[in-house]
């Protein structure tokens, strides 16, 4: 259940008011928002292929930095293309499942930040991650933040 707080607050992290239905599914030790789940469908009906978005501010800007630095090459190169591939097939078929019964519009395609391969966006692929997913590229994120947070 989201709550008008919890509106006001996503609304305050994106700088904007969200477009679309969604829950926090991830809060800080606190209690603000880290990871939303939107619908699949924004309220004009529009597809959203992002199912999971870190609105954090400060994971955010860390893995802003870490993309900077050639981070999506690297994860890349370091997780299996078919274990990426399944994470897509995966998310994507999450995401449809979460359409209304007897939905006849147009659906978001693609996987993890709607892409299809390899990797487009680290902060979708941690905010999965941290929401539970079963994501390879998001499992790279962590240990790299974690390696950060030791130096």
């Amino acid at each position: 259940m989201t709550t008008s707080a919890d509106e006001a607050a996503v609304a305050e992290l994106l700088g904007r008011e969200p477009r679309g239905a969604f829950e926090i599914v991830v809060r800080a030790e606190h209690g603000s928002p880290v990871v939303i789940r939107n619908s699949p469908l924004l309220d004009d009906g529009t597809p959203m292929p992002t199912r999971y978005w870190l609105v954090d501010p400060e994971l955010r800007a860390r893995i802003g930095r870490l993309e900077a630095a050639g981070g999506v090459k690297q994860a890349e190169a370091a997780c299996p293309a078919e274990a990426v591939a399944d994470a897509h097939r995966r998310y994507s078929a999450e995401r449809s499942g979460a359409l209304p019964a007897g939905h006849t519009g147009p659906v978001p395609t693609g996987g993890v930040g709607g892409t299809r391969r390899g990797v487009k966006c680290l902060h979708a692929h941690y905010a999965w991650f941290l929401a539970g997913g079963d994501d390879p590229v998001g499992r790279w994120v962590q240990r790299r933040l974690t390696e950060e947070s030791r130096r």
